[in-house]
């Protein structure tokens, strides 16, 4: 009897491992600049050996961009599996996911958007909405009077700039009145998909 090869299980310590490494970059991310943080300080605050550290990362930017990389991935994920049964073109209920991400993770965001360190996460950001509103605008039934990539950018900015307002005022409105005000702001200047 053949069996079907079956993809391997990752190993929970090293799922717990990479857990520790991550939360603690982050935590000293949080309390300081990118340039002043050491390997033997991750290795420190997670418990670990530096040897580790390097077993799972080539360096600190290499974590720095996993971290951004695995969360812009939840990000997707968690967007396009939050509501499946939400009416397609409904902005408002498309964007609500997002603003709860964002406030389930915003010791993350809260860390990346923070002094010098915005430069990095943003272009990140921007190229994720950028995309995704591309998309979203080459799904529109009537023809764009606007040029698409300058209306992707638009709208990429405009989001971009609403999220790093709503994050650094430690998110004084839930995220439904968020996606809600989002929503309203789009279809005012005719950014609509």
């Amino acid at each position: 009897m053949k069996t079907e090869p079956t993809e391997p299980k990752l190993d929970r310590r090293i799922v717990k491992t990479r857990e520790a490494i991550n939360k603690a970059f982050l935590e000293l991310f949080a309390e300081r600049e990118l340039e002043q943080i050491t390997i033997n300080d991750i290795a420190d605050r997670a418990n670990v050996n530096r040897g580790t550290v390097y077993l799972h990362y080539a360096d600190k930017y290499d974590l720095l961009d996993r971290c951004i990389e695995e969360h812009l991935s939840q990000l997707i994920t968690f967007c396009g599996d939050h509501d499946p049964e939400r009416k397609p073109g409904a902005m408002a209920d498309e964007l609500e996911p997002v603003f709860i991400y964002l406030q389930e993770h915003f010791k993350f965001f809260a860390a990346m958007l923070s002094g010098e360190r915005t430069r990095i996460f943003r272009e990140h950001l921007m190229q994720f909405i950028s995309v995704n509103a591309r998309q979203a605008l080459e799904r529109r039934a009537e023809p764009l009077e606007i040029d698409a990539e300058l209306n992707a950018q638009f709208v990429a900015s405009a989001f971009v700039g609403i999220m790093e307002w709503w994050i650094r005022g430690d998110m004084p409105h839930p995220p439904r009145y968020m996606a809600e005000q989002l929503r309203r702001m789009f279809e005012k200047n005719d950014v609509r998909h």
